[in-house]
């Protein structure tokens, strides 16, 4: 989790749920034009975005897309640091397992050093 240049390494905090507002895309389209311009992204799924995760999501109840494509291509640009607080997902029910890309789990008593260690950090 440690990244050798913090200067140039951005957080975003996706907290909303894949349906129902479009906060959580916004996250994902800001981290993949920060990766695009060279920036170190990590992304840090809590609270209700930890199930933007979830494997075989389908769309949303108006038809809104689901997450999964722009998930997809996270390591295209090279965005592989993905954390998940794991507290929000057992809250939710959720294991790991239950998720359809690798994460790192953090805990609470993490978060203040994580937010600390980055140079932006995006709330989504």
């Amino acid at each position: 989790m440690d990244n050798e240049d913090s200067t140039k390494t951005m957080l975003v905090v996706l907290r909303h749920a894949p349906h129902g507002s479009s906060w959580l895309r916004e996250g994902l389209d800001v981290a993949l034009v920060g990766a695009a311009f060279g920036q170190t992204v990590d992304l840090l799924f809590l609270g209700d975005g930890v199930q933007a995760l979830v494997k075989g999501q389908q769309q949303g109840p108006l038809g809104q897309k689901g997450t999964h494509p722009t998930l997809d291509m996270l390591a295209m640009y090279d965005i592989d640091t993905l954390l998940v607080d794991a507290e929000s997902l057992a809250q939710r029910g959720m294991t790991e397992a239950d998720l359809q890309l690798p994460v790192t789990l953090v805990t609470a008593s993490q978060l203040p050093h994580l937010f600390s260690r980055h140079a932006s950090v995006f709330n989504f």
